[in-house]
């Protein structure tokens, strides 16, 4: 299993295919009901995480792999990545409604699941996809990436441009509040290479080493990778209002 290998793309269409699957079968159900689809995917999800996890903690061949890294820690494995902290998020934010918390999961999600996808970690590159540890990655990521997706293709949220500003300072506030996690492990020495989200060390990723040159200062030199969301975000949800005003044209003429 490599990215974009024909593996790859079979189980992107797979997953796509069950969204959009879900999405009609709940076509004209409430919205409370769609949410609490979503919840439960989400909930069976982490189950699978933790699942996963624990195969993780028995792989010797990984350990063998991430022996420079401090090999596997419990305290390194927590769902706190950019990717995997919308299996905690997305539940909250579809049944509370709350517009900043969905926008950040509805664009973040698919975008950080993505990022996990195409550049996978040492040890989850080149092996059989029937590995407990491959089926675990790939299985949580897909996952992610479509329950994010699932926020606005079940009706649920619909993207606008005054969302924006309160979606940059919704990860501005999360990616600082899982900095302070780092910092906490590290001198607590539960885990002293804690750097979920990144947030200390880019770990050879070429895109925060170019920030880090940028801005030399642990957290900060991530400040660049929010504009570029604003920017991105931006761009989807211009897409969003090109199709409605498209949608809403076209029923004017038909009327």
């Amino acid at each position: 299993m490599r990215p974009f290998s024909p593996v790859f793309f079979l189980l992107l269409a797979l997953f796509l295919l069950i969204l959009i699957a879900a999405a009609a079968l709940l076509r004209g159900r409430s919205e409370r009901t769609k949410a609490l689809v979503i919840s439960a995917a989400c909930w069976l999800t982490l189950l699978g995480f933790i699942a996963y996890k624990y195969f993780l903690s028995i792989d010797a061949e990984l350990n063998e792999l991430t022996a420079s890294m401090g090999g596997f820690n419990w305290w390194g494995e927590l769902p706190l990545q950019l990717c995997n902290i919308n299996m905690l998020l997305i539940p909250v934010a579809v049944l509370k409604r709350y517009r900043p918390l969905l926008s950040f999961c509805f664009f973040v999600g698919p975008l950080g699941a993505l990022m996990a996808l195409v550049m996978p970690g040492t040890g989850f590159n080149g092996y059989s996809i029937f590995l407990p540890r491959m089926l675990g990655y790939y299985g949580t990521h897909f996952m992610v990436m479509i329950e994010a997706l699932a926020i606005a293709a079940f009706g649920l949220y619909r993207p606008r441009f005054r969302d924006l500003p309160l979606t940059m300072l919704a990860l501005f506030v999360i990616a600082f509040a899982i900095f302070c996690i780092d910092m906490l492990l590290r001198v607590s020495a539960l885990h002293p290479k804690a750097n979920y989200f990144f947030a200390v060390e880019t770990e050879g990723n070429p895109l925060l080493e170019l920030f880090h040159s940028w801005i030399p200062v642990p957290f900060l030199f991530l400040l660049p990778s929010i504009v570029i969301l604003g920017v991105y975000a931006g761009v989807i949800t211009a897409g969003f209002a090109l199709a409605e005003r498209f949608g809403a044209g076209k029923r004017k003429k038909q009327a």
